[in-house]
């Protein structure tokens, strides 16, 4: 006696599997609740007549369900012997089928006394599915399934289902594992939160997009037909004028903003789906979201989106002129008012097809230059992809997809040309780069990154514990514009950036920035920039460098002239930088920063440590070269000789 499930809803009368290629059911329990019976009974379609304490493991093969999804079926002993073997099993679980006996109420409390808090504190994160097995001895004074399971289930909010059945008289014994099965390839969790009764904001992301790309002629509403062709997308069968008819019926009575004139509105996309899964036909929503590749987490498969780029240390990616159109384009869709300002809320309407907007946190949430009205102009909008794509080119690419970018994803981001290369042609064709800034605490590090974004300064200093991130673009002589990225490196996580030799791979060019009123933060600074260079040298990956001296409008310490052009000469790059946060008086800096950055093979700084290998290298090249010369004077000598001797034998 095979279980047959039949589609009842007019809309989606498909199922799929999703990407689980096998569910491994636990069964645990009290003693004596039925656990063997109910799995013996469940593949055998038959009671069995002698049973053994713990059964071995139990297959129920891949077209036991509609889903195709073989189920392996482990059952447990509950006593205090076989407890670290539970344990094991239960870790190893997709799903967790949780029984008590409809004959002994003692079980049933045991499973909120017990049971469950036992699962959450071996943190068992799975579906539960809660089963009263020997329904045929159940009184019929007893409370009902609703009435007992109600109050639990508001405590236990990974509780699935609760389903009540009979082995013996082959009552909705394979419905168990259909359940467990369906909660592990179709859960709900992801989908719909069961305390607000709500689609979850994720699953109403993901609806919205597929929504808008089914939406082909963007009128806000999918008409008949494209209602139909995302039906035969998804179910692979059509829908009959009659069965739409009935499906825009259904949410005019209950949604009546649900359907328009043209058809079927945004909102009534959203309530047909949460409809079905307060149906229990999670897996209509799930056909849909697969269909569109989304995987469980409701995010895009990887295979769909690269999650690396290949390439060297000293190479890094950015956006695609193409790309880059695509994102101006968006950003004049959203600015609704048409002002160039992107508004916190139209930024929101923006990324509303995303699973969240990835700008929320650190490292980009504060890392663009705002607007008066706390929106972003395009070239604030601009600088956080660019940012985004250096840090995190997999999610850049992501949310382009997200937000609409149909284009071949190579399309939309390029991998650069080695930092090394550049540095050996002399020029450099990047469009971003990045700059690290070091320096003692209180040098002006974080005053320069606000700077950079037009804040106002503030006299009131914070130490900075963790690297921060400013973006924006700059005017250059000549009206190119480049993205410039400052990060700024705190004075206490220098060590550990620099324990990785490939750490400054990615750096255009380094800035050491010092309090010019301050010697020891001079020295501090000289230190700094001596690590940095020595680290460079070490690595192989020289980056160029500026001192720029911070607080110019305080009196300078007393040698501080001498000291700065000593060290810069010393070392072979410019001199010091002096600049103003507090007056406003930048010198120019961040365009010299770019210039530094467009010609990587200048403002290297060369330690004592460097010159001194670099003499021992070229010393060892000059001995080589004048041993191969008086190799080869000896060579041609000898040549010479022979000549001479065989013209003299031939004379005589």
């Amino acid at each position: 006696m095979r279980l047959n499930f039949s589609m009842a809803m007019q809309l989606g009368r498909a199922s799929s599997s999703g990407e689980k290629t096998e569910v491994r059911v636990v069964v645990v329990g009290d003693h004596g609740t039925g656990k063997s019976s109910l799995i013996v009974t469940a593949a055998a379609e038959m009671f069995p007549q002698n049973v053994p304490p713990v059964l071995p493991p139990t297959r129920l093969p891949a077209d036991f369900y509609p889903d195709r999804v073989p189920v392996t079926i482990i059952d447990t002993s509950p006593s205090l012997e076989k407890r670290n073997k539970l344990t094991q099993e239960l870790k190893l679980a997709d799903a967790v089928v949780l029984t008590y006996g409809c004959d002994k109420p003692e079980t049933l409390v045991s499973l909120s006394s017990f049971w469950l808090p036992e699962l959450r504190r071996l943190e068992v994160k799975v579906p539960v599915i809660v089963v009263g097995c020997k329904l045929d001895t159940r009184e019929e004074a007893q409370v009902s399934l609703e009435q007992a399971m109600s109050p639990i289930m508001q405590q236990f909010r990974e509780i699935e289902t609760c389903i009540e059945c009979s082995a013996r008289n082959l009552i909705q014994v394979p419905e168990v594992f259909y359940y467990a099965q369906k909660a592990v390839v179709h859960p709900t969790a992801p989908l719909f939160d069961q305390e607000t009764q709500t689609l979850k904001p994720r699953c109403v992301r993901a609806l919205k997009r597929i929504f808008i790309l089914c939406d082909l002629d963007r009128d806000g509403t999918l008409s008949d037909a494209e209602l139909n062709d995302f039906q035969v997308k998804c179910f692979n069968a059509p829908l009959q004028p009659s069965e739409i008819a009935g499906v825009k019926r259904v949410v005019q009575e209950k949604m009546p903003e649900g359907v328009n004139a043209r058809g079927l509105t945004l909102t009534g996309f959203l309530f047909l789906h949460a409809l079905f899964i307060e149906k229990g036909r999670l897996e209509t929503t799930w056909t849909v979201l697969r269909k569109f590749g989304y995987d469980n987490e409701i995010k895009l498969r990887d295979d769909l989106i690269p999650v690396s780029f290949k390439r060297a240390p000293d190479q890094t990616v950015e956006l695609t002129n193409e790309a880059i159109e695509f994102l101006r384009g968006i950003f004049n869709l959203f600015d609704h008012d048409e002002d160039g300002d992107l508004r916190p809320a139209e930024l929101d309407d923006l990324f509303s097809t995303a699973p969240e907007s990835p700008w929320d946190e650190a490292p980009y949430v504060d890392a663009a230059e705002r607007t008066a009205l706390e929106g972003l102009s395009i070239d604030g909008f601009l600088s956080k992809w660019a940012l985004m794509t250096l840090l995190e080119p997999s999610k850049s690419l992501a949310n382009l997809i997200y937000i609409g970018y149909f284009g071949d994803p190579a399309s939309a981001l390029r991998i650069t040309r080695r930092r090394k290369l550049d540095r050996k042609k002399q020029q450099c064709e990047r469009n971003v780069f990045q700059c690290f800034v070091f320096g003692p605490k209180n040098a002006g590090k974080s005053a320069l990154l606000n700077s950079f974004l037009g804040r106002p300064f503030l006299d009131i200093y914070t130490s900075t514990t963790s690297q921060c991130f400013a973006v924006n673009v700059v005017d250059q002589l000549g009206g190119s514009r480049k993205t410039l990225v400052l990060r700024e490196i705190p004075e206490d996580g220098v060590k550990h950036l620099l324990s990785d030799k490939e750490s400054l791979a990615v750096c255009d060019v380094a800035i050491f920035a010092h309090d010019s009123s301050d010697e020891k933060s001079w020295k501090k600074a000289t230190e700094l920039l001596i690590e940095v260079a020595s680290h460079g040298e070490n690595s192989g990956f020289e980056v160029p460098c500026l001192i720029v001296a911070a607080k110019d409008d305080l009196d300078p310490y007393p040698s501080a002239i001498q000291d700065s052009m000593r060290v810069s000469q010393d070392m072979g790059i410019e001199a010091p930088i002096p600049v103003s946060m507090k007056l406003g008086d930048l010198n120019n800096v961040f365009c010299r920063i770019i210039s530094s950055a467009e010609h990587p093979h200048l403002s290297i700084p060369e330690t004592e440590a460097g010159r001194n290998r670099k003499q021992s290298r070229q010393l060892v090249k000059n001995s080589l070269m004048f041993i191969s010369v008086a190799a080869a004077v000896g060579v041609v000598g000898l040549a010479a000789y022979r000549v001479y001797a065989a013209r003299r034998n031939n004379s005589s």
